[in-house]
């Protein structure tokens, strides 16, 4: 059987561009090496930060918006609880850096955005301490996004309408000139189809080494989760909010059902093998982490470490994502390149992906997520201002 779309990778790409695909009236077969969701993948922990600070930056900013939307509609069509509104607050070290710039293109589109003084944050949190902050800026519209649940209602409203999720690792089959007639998974199966996007998240540079291999490192990050003390709700969602200190280069997501305070070092990790790699986090980051928490939010100085994980990112030199046909194949598209904030722009990157599929132009915003595009590397698009992948020579 042909089908007319094949997507590989059930992350928040995949997903939601073989969700995107349906809803467009194709015949669409989506497969995944773990299944939607698991614990390897880069979509599968358990919370997400949203939010539209892009510093000058409007694709994106604009782009956030429409996928918290989707998110907050695929919960009302799930009946799950897939978007917290708690807000995303960014701790500001100088009057020109990353946040007020941020600021500034928000305001400048419509997208709320409050400037805070220190006083001010201590005043709506006690919770944090903010003598060292020169402002904050407040996104009332960001929060949390419920990860590994989140990917895992987008495949499972794919099945509920007719389409094909299949379990098993897939990889280029039989060609015929320009042209890719299938996919093979580990068990022999053939999947033909008309068009195949492979969204493979950290797999990507795998499964294409001589095209991907130099452009996506994939890099080990950890992350820890702290318990408050018993009756303390302080550091709660929605009571609490996500925080960003990018200077600092930590984030922090607020308590959720009871699993602890997430916070994590914003720095590249090691370079990380997403299938064989153990998922234990280095003592040193829990040690940063502490030190972190001492500073920032006093009353999780001596709180226990209850829960840790290891995700990755995987990240393009210059952290825009990779959205383009395949140079040797007509019917082949690449989507990746998350590098640390690709999540929140699930739905929108599916929609992306399949208005190209069906002849859209690219459009000025296009040229940075082309394979030819030439990718300068910059203060990252994602959370923290520092670090560089070791070995990775042009960093």
């Amino acid at each position: 059987m042909t089908t007319d779309l094949v997507v590989v990778g059930a992350g928040t790409m995949g997903a939601w561009t073989a969700r995107r695909g349906q809803q467009a009236g194709l015949d669409v077969t989506l497969i995944d090496a773990y299944g939607a969701g698991n614990s390897r993948a880069t979509s599968g922990d358990e919370t997400r930060i949203i939010r539209s600070s892009y510093g000058p930056d409007e694709l994106y900013a604009t782009w956030a918006v429409e996928a918290r939307d989707a998110w907050i509609e695929l919960g009302r069509e799930t009946g799950e609880t897939l978007y917290v509104p708690c807000g995303t607050i960014w701790f500001a070290h100088h009057e020109d850096g990353f946040e007020a710039t941020s600021a500034a293109t928000l305001s400048k589109l419509g997208i709320r955005v409050e400037r805070l003084t220190p006083t001010g944050v201590v005043e709506r949190w006690p919770q944090i301490t903010s003598s060292d902050l020169l402002f904050a800026a407040f996104e009332p519209d960001g929060g949390l996004l419920m990860a590994r649940r989140g990917v895992a209602a987008v495949a499972r409203r794919f099945v509920a309408e007719g389409g094909r999720l299949e379990l098993g690792w897939a990889k280029p089959g039989r060609a015929d000139g320009r042209r890719l007639i299938d996919v093979e998974t580990g068990d022999g199966a053939r999947h033909v189809a008309g068009t195949f996007v492979f969204a493979g998240g950290p797999w990507l540079p795998r499964l294409f080494p001589a095209l991907l291999g130099d452009l996506i490192k994939v890099t080990k990050q950890d992350v820890v989760y702290v318990g408050p003390t018993a009756g303390d709700g302080r550091f709660d969602a929605p009571g609490m909010p996500c925080f960003i200190d990018y200077d600092a280069a930590f984030y922090g997501i607020p308590s959720v059902e009871g699993r602890g305070f997430k916070l994590a070092p914003d720095r590249y990790g090691p370079v990380f093998d997403p299938s064989t790699g153990e998922r234990l986090v280095d003592p040193e980051s829990v040690r940063l982490a502490r030190r972190y928490l001492a500073e920032r939010l006093p009353g999780l100085a001596d709180a226990p470490v209850v829960e840790t994980r290891i995700c990755q990112y995987e990240t393009t030199p210059d952290t825009h994502f990779i959205i383009d046909r395949h140079p040797d194949y007509d019917n082949v598209w690449i989507a990746g390149g998350g590098s640390g904030h690709a999540f929140k722009h699930g739905p929108v990157i599916g929609r992306y992906v399949i208005e190209r599929i069906g002849g859209a132009p690219t459009g000025p915003e296009g040229d940075r997520f082309s394979l030819d595009h030439v990718r300068k590397p910059k203060p990252n698009m994602r959370t923290g201002a520092d670090g560089m992948v070791e070995g990775w020579s042009g960093w």
